[in-house]
């Protein structure tokens, strides 16, 4: 099997579209818009071969119509969304399997940025490393602001994304790591291993390079979105917003209030 790459094209201000490929034919994660998409393929000599959508956002999936112009390949999406031009509609426990290039997915629904909001597993590339395609519910020390969703929703789709593999390879959609990092220092001082990824992230953005994919296993010790039954961030948001911490969701719920009006 064909090693397969995985490549973040800049999309807007901070967006990034994955495009996944053995060499030869690509599918694409959440274009919110094609002519990015349609230079990266021209580059490389690619073939669009499926696109994959997360959710109904316009910076999600704004570039769908201009990429199928001229040909037929299948669009996958969230069942529980109405987003044009979906030809499969998928749910929790659904599977995706492709062709060319040789992908298989397992579907999870993971609601709380949009309320049909999906995520596309990845077991093991040939390699054998896992994947996550999250699209906004899960960045890099951070997540989605909850559009549609309710905290205890995001709550429940953060944990199940954070029982992945630790090796999980994760594909979030926005380059907001910095920004994230800020806050989350804010949330967790103390956090050693968040003030290490503070000054990589930072010199990666330097270098205009991206700061993702990220792991699971980096997440669950410097997101605070994933700590939120951390007696240090607890002990923060006492302090902050004097508010009783009565649980973790009382503790999400407070930060990602918190996150909402950070600067």
């Amino acid at each position: 099997m064909n090693a397969l790459e995985y490549v973040p094209v800049p999309a807007f201000e901070d967006n990034y579209i994955w495009v996944v490929s053995d060499g030869h034919h690509a599918v694409v994660v959440d274009p919110g818009e094609a002519a990015p998409v349609r230079a990266c393929l021209a580059k490389r000599g690619w073939r669009l071969s499926a696109i994959l959508l997360t959710h109904h956002h316009q910076d999600h999936v704004g570039g769908v119509a201009d990429l199928l112009k001229g040909q037929a390949v299948p669009v996958y999406g969230p069942a529980g969304e109405a987003i044009a031009h979906v030809t499969q509609r998928l749910k929790n426990g659904d599977r995706v399997t492709i062709a060319k290039p040789a992908l298989e997915f397992s579907v999870l629904d993971v609601p709380g940025h949009t309320s049909g909001h999906i995520a596309y597993f990845q077991a093991a590339d040939p390699g054998g490393t896992p994947h996550v395609f999250c699209g906004d519910t899960l960045f890099a020390c951070g997540c989605g602001r909850l559009f549609e969703g309710t905290p205890a929703q995001m709550l429940a789709s953060l944990d199940a994304l954070a029982a992945l593999p630790g090796a999980t390879q994760v594909h979030c959609a926005h380059e907001y790591t910095l920004s994230n990092i800020r806050f989350a220092l804010a949330c967790e001082p103390g956090n050693v291993e968040l003030q290490a990824w503070r000054d990589k992230a930072s010199e990666l953005r330097a270098r205009n390079q991206p700061t993702l994919p990220t792991t699971i296993a980096h997440e669950r010790a410097v997101n605070p979105f994933l700590r939120s039954d951390s007696p240090a961030v607890h002990a923060t948001l006492q302090e902050q917003l004097h508010e009783k911490i009565f649980d973790r969701l009382t503790a999400f719920t407070l930060m990602r209030e918190w996150k909402n009006r950070f600067r």
